[in-house]
């Protein structure tokens, strides 16, 4: 790779946004858990309260971090929703119901992009590149994203083969445990993995993402 040519790690970014998402979860089932252990009235409003102070919390670490504030603001509205839904119902496990639905839209809309041949990832990555659509009109690299872009919809069906039976059963602390353990590991081997495949598709000389053909 020649060395003006970025990586996707570089363009797609590290783990940090998927450990940020991680916290206001475990703000959640931790304050959850014990109000319940110590019988304080309302522990899902307890859950609610840290998880929200706590995505409040990232918001304002990454806003100084030059963070874009509507990445951050995304971020924070995501887990109020999350904690008002599981308010309004009075069942903790919905706490994850918002994300368990963005999981399924996002399986879909990844897979549907890829059929109509406008893969997301191309379009994350054109973007960010300040490309616009110019890679579409390249067949290899287009090829290379619909390829790369398979991995980021198996990341999103294998959060729901786990999600949903856990949910089913109401299982909050298992729920929270996996929703860490498959968020930032599934992202960051999504990330490392989007490379290799799009190169996969490019012919010998290719300018890579950075010069579509």
């Amino acid at each position: 790779m020649a060395p003006s040519e970025p990586s996707l790690t570089e363009v797609l970014g590290g783990r940090g946004g998927a450990v940020d998402a991680t916290v206001p979860v475990a703000a959640f089932v931790l304050a959850w858990g014990l109000a319940g252990a110590l019988g304080w009235p309302g522990p899902i409003a307890w859950g609610g309260g840290a998880a929200v102070l706590a995505a409040g919390v990232v918001a304002v670490v990454r806003l100084r971090g030059g963070t874009r504030p509507r990445a951050v603001v995304f971020g924070l509205l995501g887990v109020t929703v999350a904690a008002i839904v599981a308010l309004a119902t009075g069942n903790a496990a919905d706490f994850f119901l918002v994300r368990l639905l963005g999981n399924a839209v996002s399986a879909l809309a990844w897979a549907v992009s890829i059929v109509v041949r406008w893969p997301l990832l191309g379009l994350v990555v054109g973007t960010a590149l300040g490309q616009h659509t110019r890679w579409r009109r390249d067949p290899d690299l287009l090829r290379g994203y619909q390829r790369a872009s398979w991995v980021w919809v198996a990341q999103y069906v294998v959060r729901l083969a786990v999600f949903l039976p856990l949910y089913s059963a109401g299982a909050v602390v298992a729920l929270g445990v996996a929703q860490t353990v498959l968020t930032w590991p599934l992202v960051a081997i999504c990330v490392a993995s989007s490379w290799p495949l799009v190169r996969s598709a490019l012919p010998e000389g290719h300018g890579g993402i950075r010069h579509p053909r």
